[in-house]
């Protein structure tokens, strides 16, 4: 098929699903890849080129600009992987038909695409993982169990003994006080009469 009938098709399909307003998506086919096929591209582009383009959209973990083996020169199109796989939606999205350089590129999905076997002993190891594992979104494999929760009770405010002495000896020696008072003013009384 043209390129240019896929770039209309997928601006189609996006228009649909946004005219239908339906909960699942034409999207949902792909959640288990995070690559994305972009072609089209200019062929002086470099990696760093075509990164500083795509990361708009997310963080980019791996990418395969195809070169010409004999040459080294691009061949025009490459495959991307981002480190969260809703980032390829944005990027299908927002970047499928855009002009670089004078050129419409083509930006879709990748179903099942694994990153060619190069010579595994020059590139480094998180590069090796991501080739041996891919870079797609992992199931859990058994259900985390919460941590049973455990019931702190406090512990109930003891009154200090010393405390209650000192009010209780503070009361005593009011009604000390008083009782003295009373007797006093009394025994004045008596003595004028």
């Amino acid at each position: 098929m043209n390129p240019m009938t896929n770039i209309k098709n997928v601006l189609k399909l996006s228009e649909r699903e946004l005219a239908n307003n339906s909960k699942s998506s034409w999207h949902d086919q792909y959640k288990d890849s995070a690559w994305i096929f972009v072609g089209g591209l200019p062929y002086d582009l470099t990696e760093g080129d075509v990164i500083c383009v795509f990361s708009q959209y997310g963080e980019i973990v791996n990418i395969n600009l195809v070169r010409d083996k004999a040459t080294g020169k691009s061949r025009g199109f490459s495959f991307i992987c981002y480190e969260d796989q809703r980032s390829t939606i944005l990027a299908v999205d927002n970047l499928n038909g855009i002009k670089i350089l004078g050129r419409t590129i083509r930006v879709d999905h990748c179903e099942q695409y694994k990153a060619p076997n190069a010579d595994m002993s020059k590139i480094d190891e998180v590069t090796a993982a991501i080739r041996m594992e891919g870079c797609a979104p992992q199931l859990l494999q058994a259900p985390v169990k919460p941590e049973p929760v455990v019931k702190v009770e406090k512990e109930p405010k003891i009154k200090k003994e010393g405390k209650v002495k000192k009010k209780k000896e503070k009361k005593s020696k009011k009604k000390k006080k008083k009782s003295k008072n009373r007797s006093s003013s009394s025994d004045s009384d008596s003595s004028d009469n």
